[in-house]
């Protein structure tokens, strides 16, 4: 069941830099503040893309995962727990991570394109969507949420 109480101290959106293009990529932190990334839309992938650099360290999720989550945050009316964990790892039922890689979710399993590298979706889907002025997500040390704005 989820936790209907305000955030503590949540900022509507998670400030970012950038346009989301690979020239000027978005430039972001993760939930819990202690790492930057940067992302940006490549919409002539095929698939196409939301690219996430980490480092020297290049994730890729199907792009439609924007608007996927965002719709079914809208239906679900409520926060959501983040749950992020890396692709070798359990996620937990009823998180961001868990929906991720749900072969109920519309594109029917994971929406990370890079095998070993699939997970960590609720690590940096979220901030984007925040940036984008569609969600809201909590900024904690750890067990963050978001929902739809």
């Amino acid at each position: 069941m989820a936790d209907k109480s305000k955030p503590s101290g949540a900022p509507k959106t998670i400030p970012a830099r950038g346009e989301g293009t690979k020239d000027k990529p978005w430039i972001l932190k993760t939930p819990s503040g202690q790492s930057e990334y940067r992302a940006y839309r490549d919409s002539n992938a095929s698939p196409p893309a939301l690219v996430v650099t980490v480092g020297s360290t290049e994730l890729r999720y199907h792009l439609r995962c924007l608007d996927d989550l965002h719709a079914m945050l809208k239906a679900r009316n409520d926060w959501m727990f983040l749950g992020s964990a890396d692709e070798q790892k359990p996620a937990a039922e009823g998180t961001v991570e868990g929906w991720a890689r749900s072969p109920d979710n519309p594109v029917g399993g994971w929406y990370g394109l890079k095998k070993g590298l699939r997970g960590r979706f609720a690590n940096y889907v979220p901030p984007v969507l925040g940036a984008l002025g569609r969600a809201e997500v909590e900024r904690n040390p750890r067990n963050n949420r978001m929902r739809a704005l």
